[in-house]
């Protein structure tokens, strides 16, 4: 259950820096929304890492947090910023997460 809880950290941390790349365009209102949005996500991704943590070792859960957030903050800016899809990016993506699966693993 706690790896669950962790996935679901690390979406939550996706959510504020998704917000935050939003941020830097938004005027008025949807400027309001996307801060809203990103402390919304900021408390609960640092919230449910803590509570993942009080079972599996902070070591791993944190490399696990940030690891997950890494790789889905790029594909969020691939495909939702635009960002370029190089062959180099998406190849050390795929060793992160081979990474993060790894430490599964062994934990």
């Amino acid at each position: 259950m706690n790896w669950i809880i962790l996935v679901i950290a690390s979406l939550f941390e996706i959510g504020f820096a998704t917000s935050l790349g939003k941020l830097k365009t938004a005027t008025g209102n949807a400027y309001l929304m996307w801060l809203f949005g990103f402390l919304v996500c900021l408390v609960l991704s640092v919230y449910l890492l803590y509570k993942a943590t009080l079972t599996l070792p902070v070591g791993t859960a944190y490399a696990v947090w940030t690891g997950l957030g890494a790789a889905g903050i790029v594909l969020v800016g691939i495909f939702v910023f635009k960002e370029p899809a190089t062959f180099w990016r998406v190849f050390f993506m795929s060793t992160l997460i081979l990474s993060i699966v790894g430490l599964k693993l062994v934990s």
